[in-house]
C-alpha cells in the first residue's frame, strides 16, 4: 500500500494508534499493579506468620485454662468424697483399698492411690498429692494421681506443625517476593521496550510514522504568527533492485549508513523518520518555503550519495513537501498531499523534489479513476491494439509497423498511453497488459510476414526477470520469426539501472529479436548507451521533427544522429513526420525509415491489410492531414 493510500484511510489509521495505545497501556497497567503486590506481599507475610503465632499461643493459653478447669473440678470431687468418707469413718484409721478405687471412679482422677507418708517430689510433674484428714485434723494419709491435661497435650503436639507451617509460609513469602521483584523488572523493560519500539524504527534507530504524526500534530499545535510547518516525503529510487543485488544483510546496512548520515546531515529541530521499506519523512518548523525546501534538498543530497557495502551502493532519492498553513491545517492533509507531491517528483524521474500544488489533486483524482477503471478494463479486455506503419525513406513502402495500445473507455472515451501506463506501472498491473499487447501484436504479425512488428516496453517489463521466459513463450505460440520483432526501449530504462537493463537486452538479443533505442535525444542521451548496450535500431524523438521548421541547426543535429547510428550499424528511424518538407530533409540528412501522420495514422489491424493489399507504398497524406 501507498503512503498516500494510507494516509488517505484516516479512519483505519487513527485506529491502528488507538490499538498500538492500547498495547502500551496495557503492560503499564501490569507493571504498576505487580508492583503493587510486591509492595503488599511481605507486610502480608508478616502478617501471616504472627497470626499461626499468636494462634498457637492463644490456643494453648486456652488449652492450659481448659486443663486447670478440669483438674481443679478433678479435685472439687475428691474433696466431696472424702467429706463423704469423714462422715461415714470420722477416724480414717483404715481405709479398705476399694473404697478408694470407689473415690478414683468418683473425682475421675487416674491413677488414685493412698499413701501414709507423701511421696518424694509431689505436686511436680505429672504427679498430684492431697492429704487426707481426720475428724481431729491429723493428717492419716496422703492421696496421689497423675495429672490429666488433654487439650496441652494435643496443642503440644500440633505445635512443630504450626511452627513448620509459619516457616513454610515465611519461605514462600520470600520467595515469591524475590520472584515478583524479578518479574516486575522483567515487566518494566519489556513496558520500555514496547513503548521504544511504539515511537522508533526497529533497524535504523529512526523514529518511525507513529512518532511522526506525533511530532507534526505537536507542531501544528504550537505554531505561532507566521511560523510555517513543513511535511515532506521521501522515497529511495532503484532500492528493489540495490536488494536484489546484495541482500536482506546488505539492505540493513545501506538503511543504517543513511540513518547515520541523516543525524549527522540534518538540522537540529528537524525530526527525520523512517515510516517503512525505503520511505522517510521530515517535519520542521520554518520560516519559509525556500528554508524547507533547503533542508529537503540537502537530505535528498546525504542519502544520494555512494555507499560502501561490499560493494559500491548508489541510491537516489525523490522528495515531496508540503508546508502549512499554505498546503493544510493538520496533519492528515499535509501527510497526504506531500504525498501527491512525492508521487509527482517520482513520475518526473529520479532525484527530484517537488511542493505540493492544488493541480495534484485533480491528478490524484485522475490517477485514481484510472486505477480503478483499469482493472475492470483488464477483467473485460477491454483493450485494442492500433498499428502505425512505418516506411522506407527512399520510397514509401511500409516496411513494419508499431504496435500502439489503445483504451476506448465506455464513458471518457480513448485514454492515452501516457495516462494510462503509468498508472498500470504503479498498480502492478503491468506485467498483464504488457503480455496481452506482446501477443496480440505478435500474432497479428502473422498476417503480414513481409514486416517486422515493434513493441514498446515499459521499465517495469525490462526489469522483470520473467519477461524474457514471456517473450520465449509468445514467440512460440504464435511461431513468429525473432527476427521481424523490434521491441523499444527508452532511454529512462537505462538511466534507472543500466546494469539490470544490460543483462535483460543481451538475454533479449540471444533470443534472436531486434532492439531498438526509442526516443533518443529526448532525455539524457549517452553515447555509452549506443557503444556498450546491443541495439540494432536508433528511433529519433519527434521533437526533432518539430523543431526542424524553427531552427537550422536542427536539421544538423539529426544529421550527426544518423551519422553516428550508421557508424555503430544501426538502421535510423525517425518518427513524427506530418509534412512533406521534413520528409525531404530527413531523407536527406540520412534517415532510413520514417513514421508519422505524413504516411498514415494508427489504425486497427484490418486497415494495414488494406494498405498491403493496395500494393503496400502509401501515398503522401500531408494534405489530408493538414485538412
Amino acid at each position: 500500500m501507498q503512503l498516500g493510500e494510507e494516509t488517505a484511510e484516516r479512519a483505519p489509521a487513527r485506529s491502528r494508534g488507538a490499538s498500538l495505545g492500547a498495547r502500551l497501556r496495557g503492560p503499564a497497567r501490569l507493571g504498576r499493579g505487580e508492583a503493587v503486590l510486591v509492595r503488599l506481599m511481605s507486610p502480608l507475610a508478616l502478617v501471616v506468620v504472627a497470626a499461626i503465632v499468636m494462634g498457637c499461643v492463644l490456643g494453648f493459653v486456652l488449652a492450659k485454662q481448659a486443663d486447670d478447669h478440669l483438674d481443679s473440678t478433678h479435685r472439687q470431687a475428691l474433696r466431696g468424697a472424702i467429706e463423704a468418707l469423714q462422715a461415714v469413718s470420722p477416724d480414717l484409721t483404715d481405709v479398705d483399698p476399694q473404697l478408694v478405687k470407689l473415690l478414683e471412679t468418683a473425682s475421675g482422677l487416674k491413677n488414685l492411690r493412698l499413701m501414709e507418708d507423701p511421696p518424694q517430689g509431689a505436686q511436680q510433674g505429672a504427679q498430684q498429692v492431697q492429704s487426707l484428714v481426720d475428724s481431729k485434723g491429723r493428717i492419716v494419709g496422703w492421696f496421689t494421681w497423675e495429672t490429666e491435661r488433654p487439650a496441652t497435650d494435643i496443642i503440644k503436639r500440633l505445635l512443630p506443625f504450626g511452627g513448620l507451617l509459619a516457616l513454610g509460609l515465611l519461605g514462600f513469602a520470600l520467595v515469591a517476593t524475590w520472584q515478583l521483584r524479578r518479574l516486575s523488572e522483567l515487566l518494566g523493560q519489556s513496558t520500555r521496550e514496547v513503548q521504544r519500539l511504539a515511537y522508533e524504527d526497529a533497524i535504523t534507530g529512526l523514529p518511525n510514522l507513529h512518532r511522526l504524526r506525533e511530532q507534526i500534530d505537536q507542531m501544528l499545535a504550537k505554531r505561532k504568527g507566521d511560523e510555517l510547518v513543513a511535511v515532506a516525503l521521501m522515497d529511495l529510487g532503484g532500492f528493489d533492485e540495490m536488494k536484489e543485488a546484495i541482500g536482506d544483510a546488505g539492505e540493513d546496512e545501506v538503511l543504517t549508513e543513511i540513518a547515520n548520515r541523516l543525524r549527522r546531515d540534518v538540522p537540529a529541530g528537524v525530526l527525520v523518520a523512517r515510516l517503512r521499506g525505503d520511505k522517510f519523512g521530515l517535519a520542521m518548523r520554518a520560516t519559509s518555503a525556500e528554508e524547507a525546501m533547503a533542508v529537503v534538498q540537502a537530505t535528498r543530497d546525504a542519502i544520494s550519495r555512494a555507499i560502501w557495502v561490499d560493494q559500491v551502493v548508489q541510491v537516489s532519492a525523490n522528495a515531496g513537501l508540503a508546508i502549512a498553513p499554505r498546503d493544510g491545517a493538520n496533519r492528515e492533509d499535509l501527510m497526504r498531499r506531500a504525498d501527491l507531491a512525492l508521487r509527482g517528483a517520482r513520475r518526473r524521474g529520479r532525484g527530484l523534489t517537488r511542493q505540493f500544488s492544488l493541480d495534484m489533486e485533480g491528478d490524484f483524482d485522475e490517477r485514481r479513476f484510472i486505477k480503478r477503471e483499469l482493472a475492470k478494463a483488464m477483467a473485460t479486455r477491454s483493450f485494442e491494439v492500433h498499428y502505425q506503419p512505418i516506411v522506407r525513406a527512399d520510397g514509401g513502402a511500409i516496411v513494419g509497423v508499431e504496435s500502439l495500445l489503445r483504451w476506448n473507455h465506455p464513458s471518457r472515451g480513448y485514454i492515452p498511453p501516457g495516462l494510462f501506463v503509468p498508472v498500470a506501472e504503479e498498480a502492478g498491473l503491468m506485467d498483464q497488459l504488457g503480455a496481452f499487447a506482446l501477443r496480440r501484436a505478435l500474432t497479428d504479425a502473422a498476417r503480414w510476414t513481409g514486416l517486422y512488428v515493434a513493441v514498446n516496453l515499459s521499465p517495469v517489463q525490462v526489469r522483470d526477470r520473467r519477461f524474457i521466459d514471456l517473450v520465449r513463450e509468445v514467440l512460440a505460440e504464435t511461431k513468429t520469426d525473432p527476427a521481424r520483432v523490434v521491441l523499444e526501449i527508452t532511454e529512462g530504462v537505462l538511466i534507472d539501472d543500466p546494469l539490470t537493463a544490460k543483462a535483460r537486452l543481451e538475454d533479449l538479443q540471444r533470443i534472436g529479436v531486434q532492439l531498438a533505442l526509442d526516443d533518443f535525444g529526448s532525455g539524457y542521451s549517452s553515447l555509452a548507451y549506443l557503444q556498450q548496450l546491443p541495439f540494432d535500431k536508433l528511433k529519433i524523438d519527434r521533437g526533432f521533427v518539430a523543431a526542424l521548421d524553427q531552427s537550422a541547426n536542427t536539421g544538423v543535429i539529426i544529421q550527426a544522429i544518423v551519422t553516428l547510428g550508421r557508424a555503430l550499424g544501426m538502421s535510423v528511424l525517425i518518427e513524427g513526420v506530418e509534412t512533406e518538407e521534413q520528409r525531404v530533409l530527413l531523407r536527406l540528412a540520412g534517415c532510413n525509415e520514417m513514421q508519422g501522420f505524413l504516411f498514415a495514422k494508427p489504425g486497427v489491424a484490418e486497415e494495414i491489410d488494406r494498405m498491403l493489399a493496395a500494393g503496400g507504398v502509401l501515398p503522401l497524406l500531408a494534405v489530408k492531414a493538414a485538412s
